[in-house]
């Protein structure tokens, strides 16, 4: 179990223990969870102690939604709210907090994957789609990405669009610079403002999803990597579900919230005259018994699935953003593309450029039952 919240630690829980922490809602009492077990595990028992010992350990670790966690909660924001920098929350944990060990794993990620940079072009990247999903298991992904950007000028401006998946509204903000092991990756606090003044909503408002989030930490740990001795700001923007449209078959500029933002973000960019690079660090589909799909994960089904994979990367390869959002309105999000919100707002804000696939890469683990799938490209 992992707390978004970073109240809790990590940890793992019997299926017993479990099952009982989906009953605490707030209605049933120490008696009624033991009466549910019963009918739950037939021929087992539980003790009301015991429940009682389980309640108190899930209140010692905040997992218990009440007085104590809220209190904890607020402290948590404010501590948060009041940095000035984002700590490398996954630092140590997804990946080494060493610079030198780090660096030593992503020079192998390019070893592994498109070899290291080498020479530089003269065309200017517009915008990189690179992965977000852990480095143990997509790292030679990510170095196709950042290879492309590596052999290209470096831009004035990156704007990094993350997948948030606690955010509560379609975009959150911060202000803060972000801490890597290789150094700080600065904000553009200038730029930040002005997008936020004519923002049609609060930006800032959910910025305690950005503690925990590793969709935009993992780009500023590559940007570092690149760039470790040259200050190229950055712009930190999580972008939260599109849902809502999809199931009711609209396009996200339906929502006078999203049209409003991108429309107001393009407009501060364009006029800012910096060469602005977009990264969108997502994943794509996300499917297997371990997402509550019914199936096995057997090779018809991961065919199917590449399958819709390569009609999203065609519609992307052709800045089509619309076209896009239209496979995955179609297909009901049975995929669960984690980053529709990031690529569509990228698509659409970007100026218009050539799309290239640089890798399509998954991990099926049939032990666990889930497929995961993710991409590297490039835009011109």
């Amino acid at each position: 179990m992992r707390d978004p919240e970073g109240l809790a630690p990590e940890m793992a829980v019997p299926n017993v223990a479990y099952f009982l922490m989906t009953q605490m809602d707030g209605s049933r009492s120490s008696v009624d969870l033991q009466n549910v077990f019963s009918k739950q595990f037939q021929g087992a028992s539980v003790t009301v102690q015991e429940i009682d010992a389980l309640i108190e350990q899930l209140d010692e670790a905040f997992l218990l939604r009440n007085n104590r966690y809220e209190k904890q909660l607020k402290e948590h924001q404010a501590a948060f709210l009041n940095s000035s920098t984002r700590p490398a929350a996954h630092a140590g944990l997804s990946y080494p907090d060493d610079a030198s060990a780090l660096r030593a794993m992503i020079n192998g990620f390019f070893d592994e994957g498109p070899g290291r940079p080498h020479g530089q072009k003269t065309e200017p990247l517009k915008a990189l789609i690179a992965p977000h999903i852990d480095f143990n298991r997509g790292g030679p992904c990510f170095a196709w990405a950042y290879k492309a950007l590596a052999e290209s000028p470096p831009p004035d401006l990156f704007v990094v669009l993350g997948t948030g998946n606690s955010a509560r509204q379609p975009f959150v903000m911060s202000r803060k610079d972000f801490e890597t092991p290789f150094g700080v990756l600065k904000a553009d606090r200038d730029i930040i403002n002005q997008i936020a003044e004519i923002a049609p909503l609060d930006v800032f408002a959910d910025e305690f999803a950005h503690k925990e989030e590793h969709a935009i930490e993992f780009q500023a740990v590559f940007l570092k990597y690149l760039y470790p001795d040259q200050e190229i700001p950055f712009i930190p923007i999580l972008c939260g579900s599109f849902h809502e449209m999809v199931e009711g078959k609209d396009m996200p500029e339906s929502a006078s919230v999203v049209a409003d933002f991108m429309s107001g973000l393009k407009k501060v960019l364009d006029a800012s005259g910096k060469r602005i690079c977009f990264i969108a660090g997502v994943d794509l589909s996300h499917v297997g018994q371990h997402f509550g799909d019914a199936g096995i994960l057997s090779d018809e089904f991961v065919v199917d699935i590449e399958s819709v994979d390569q009609e999203l990367i065609a519609k992307a390869v052709a800045g089509d953003a619309n076209g896009y959002f239209d496979v995955v309105i179609r297909e009901c999000d049975r995929t669960r593309v984690c980053g529709t919100s990031s690529i569509y707002t990228m698509l659409k804000t970007m100026d218009t450029g050539k799309g290239e696939l640089l890798k399509y890469d998954h991990i099926v683990d049939q032990d666990t039952q889930q497929m995961v799938s993710f991409v590297s490209m490039a835009f011109y």
